[in-house]
């Protein structure tokens, strides 16, 4: 299940979504994340559908590659779907016990699902076409404009950018220290949740280890490349708007457009 993680993984691909410049990819998936807050119905979600149907189909990267990143948040999904249709008050549907199902719940329990779901996919595919510079460039850009922290712009972004990137490489070391270890006769399998969880503790050091092992290769590798960040850093490659750019600008102005209106055309008719 942690191979599954696609979060922090990019894709190669010459792909037009590839191509797109980081700063849209960027402020696309932040306007894609409020836009996901801003439905009402479950019909809304039929324009986040096509939107990211279209998106998965115009980066290339395969369907099954992007879904699989929903499988290690199936438990979270679903624990955060239970708890929203028995907690949440309004009219009941049917009672098991103590337990009480209520209308409200299902429509809440419902909604967050969805969230959860479509705010995995599109975060996923942000960093599935970006690649680690293009994202770091990005984020910098972004970041200047924010008040006092623009002064470490650069930092920031690149810190942001590593921690992004060292997920699926922490995701990758656990389940080879997990493989060693079930090797030499330890059990991750059996159990409730509890004593599953317990039987991860010894992990935590040799994973800690590992962390920071890599995290030391890296700063090895960067200092060997004469890495120098800061205001006077130059680039191969500055970033610059395309007409695919305002294109994708377009799009998306559509489709939160659509959202936004969308609860008043049902209305109407």
């Amino acid at each position: 299940m942690l191979k599954d993680i696609t979060i922090g993984q990019y894709f190669p691909k010459d792909s037009v979504v590839h191509r797109l410049d980081p700063r849209t990819k960027i402020i696309l998936t932040f306007i894609y994340i409020v836009s996901l807050f801003l439905i009402k119905q479950f019909s809304g979600y039929l324009y986040v559908i096509a939107f990211v149907g279209l998106s998965i189909f115009l980066s290339g990267v395969p369907v099954r590659y992007v879904l699989k990143g929903l499988k290690p948040l199936a438990i979270i999904i679903g624990i955060t779907v239970v708890i929203n249709m028995i907690l949440t008050p309004g009219i009941e549907i049917f009672r098991l016990g103590p337990i009480k199902v209520t209308e409200e719940g299902l429509r809440l329990a419902g909604f967050m699902a969805l969230r959860l779901i479509f705010l995995v996919l599109g975060t996923s595919l942000l960093t599935l076409t970006t690649s680690p510079i293009a994202l770091t460039d990005g984020i910098e850009f972004i970041v200047k404009y924010i008040p006092f922290v623009k002064k470490y712009a650069h930092e920031l972004a690149m810190m942001m950018t590593i921690a992004l990137r060292f997920i699926p490489t922490l995701m990758e070391e656990t389940d080879k220290i997990m493989k060693a270890q079930m090797a030499r006769g330890a059990d991750f399998e059996s159990g409730n949740i509890l004593q599953r969880a317990k039987s991860l503790v010894p992990l935590l050091v040799p994973l800690f280890i590992s962390a920071f092992r890599r995290a030391d290769e890296l700063a090895i590798a960067m200092e060997a490349r004469c890495y120098r960040g800061g205001e006077n850093r130059t680039r191969l490659k500055e970033l610059s708007m395309a007409a695919r750019d305002y294109l994708a600008f377009a799009l998306m102005a559509i489709v939160v457009s659509l959202i936004i209106i969308h609860p008043y055309v049902l209305e109407m008719i």
